[in-house]
């Protein structure tokens, strides 16, 4: 398999089908050091997460047109790769995005990153040239759309710290609350508004202190944890809108949706590395 050079831009990669940006299947299979079986694997396994807005296979026309492109790109010494005698399969954004989720590994994420940041410059370059005034406004309105959904991507700049769950992965979800709840040495503290036996048979698996604070728990459920299990403390408070982990005082967790409910819906937990957020927090707590 061929690496791409490191100097070449990632723009060079995305073609315009249907009115869509895509990118091939081989393309993204070089860029994520797999094979490009491995790409068509992870959908056809996954086909409820790749409708076809989000990939699909190229008609022979479509591969034809897209045949030309690539010969006009190699003739410019872009060192573009072949096509596949088969059909080929095209990634839009969203697509994109999907299948780093399911790779599940630190290259996938972080060139997913990289592959986002192209996207839209590709649409910045598009507006320079006045394309852009063509569009209808519901074209335009996705545009806007999908810029703002980038511009949260960049922000989540350290892949380490972040992690995306989409509708349906429950296990996932709960492995990781776990995972970093098995980091803290003495004690965890949960601020979520609220609380049920889902939660409370999670941290019944674990040794460590952990201290509740909601507005919202059931007393019978509480009772009965309490008589068996003597690791936890529950504060009522009603100051709080989201929902946060601390870990030893040290580490702030954010989670988008209550930990109730983790993998229902699409969400992220992001660990928050600002001490002056973390301080702020604790003493709203006190």
């Amino acid at each position: 398999m061929n690496d791409i050079k490191q100097e070449e831009q990632i723009e060079n990669f995305i073609y315009e089908v249907r009115g869509k940006q895509v990118m091939l299947d081989s393309d993204l299979a070089i860029l994520y050091k797999v094979e490009t079986k491995r790409i068509n694997e992870a959908v056809r396994r996954n086909p409820a997460k790749f409708p076809e807005r989000f990939a699909w296979v190229l008609t022979e026309d479509e591969t034809v047109f897209l045949r030309s492109q690539n010969a006009t790109l190699k003739s410019k010494n872009m060192g573009r790769g072949t096509f596949s005698k088969y059909a080929s399969r095209v990634f839009t954004e969203q697509g994109v995005a999907m299948l780093a989720t399911i790779l599940k590994s630190s290259v996938a994420i972080e060139i997913s990153i990289k592959i986002m940041d192209a996207f839209v410059a590709m649409r910045k370059y598009i507006n320079q040239n006045n394309v852009a005034q063509r569009l209808s406004n519901v074209e335009q309105k996705i545009i806007e759309h999908d810029t703002k959904f980038n511009i949260i991507f960049d922000k989540m700049h350290d892949v380490k710290n972040t992690h995306i769950f989409f509708e349906g992965q429950i296990y996932d979800a709960y492995s990781l609350m776990l995972d970093i709840i098995d980091t803290a040495v003495n004690n965890v503290i949960i601020i979520d508004n609220y609380i049920d036996k889902n939660l409370l048979d999670i941290i019944s698996q674990t040794e460590k202190q952990i201290t509740i604070i909601t507005k919202c728990i059931s007393e019978i459920n509480r009772q009965k944890y309490n008589e068996e299990y003597s690791n936890l403390i529950i504060y009522k408070n009603k100051s709080f809108h989201d929902r946060f982990m601390i870990i030893d005082n040290k580490h702030l967790y954010h989670c988008g949706d209550s930990f109730k409910d983790l993998g229902k819906k699409c969400f992220a937990i992001n660990k928050i590395e600002d001490k002056e957020i973390l301080n702020k927090l604790l003493k709203e707590i006190d």
